[in-house]
């Protein structure tokens, strides 16, 4: 009887893991699995810097390939507590990336078009008038013009 007792308890705890939306997240998703391997191996790697010999506190304060492990090995569980729960990263192309796109297109276009340039200086201000220019005085004559 303690055997099947035993079997059956085993069943039902992998019935109700199973079941557990993180554990499933965590069977279904393989980016979510490559962030916690990510973050493992660097905290691991950082570790292995820091019990060299030198002692913590100095690899920690020094070290530069320590702060490289330890910045990624956090950023690596952040990205993996975010999937867990649900929360995605927008990996596609968003409006704020579009509207730069935007601004930077159209700033290019009036700095290399000269007739864009006149287009939007137009509508701006105003078609430019032509403007031709006659003298209202009469030239003088040669004869007074040169002194003798």
């Amino acid at each position: 009887m303690g055997a099947q007792s035993r079997s059956a308890k085993a069943g039902e705890a992998a019935r109700s893991v199973t079941s557990n939306p993180y554990v499933r997240r965590l069977i279904e998703d393989e980016e979510l699995r490559e962030n916690i391997r990510d973050a493992f191996d660097a905290a691991r790697d950082a570790f292995q810097r820091m019990s060299n010999g030198k002692g913590p506190a100095k690899a920690l304060v020094d070290d530069k390939k320590v702060h490289r492990d330890l910045q990624q090995a956090a950023a690596s569980m952040k990205e993996a507590a975010d999937q867990i729960r649900g929360k995605r990263r927008s990996g596609g192309f968003g409006l704020g990336k579009a509207l730069l796109l935007a601004l930077v297109g159209a700033a290019l276009v009036l700095i290399l078009s000269e007739e864009a340039r006149k287009a939007v200086l137009d509508r701006l201000f105003g078609a430019e008038e032509e403007f031709e220019y006659t003298s209202t005085t009469t030239p003088a004559s040669e004869t007074e013009s040169v002194p003798s």
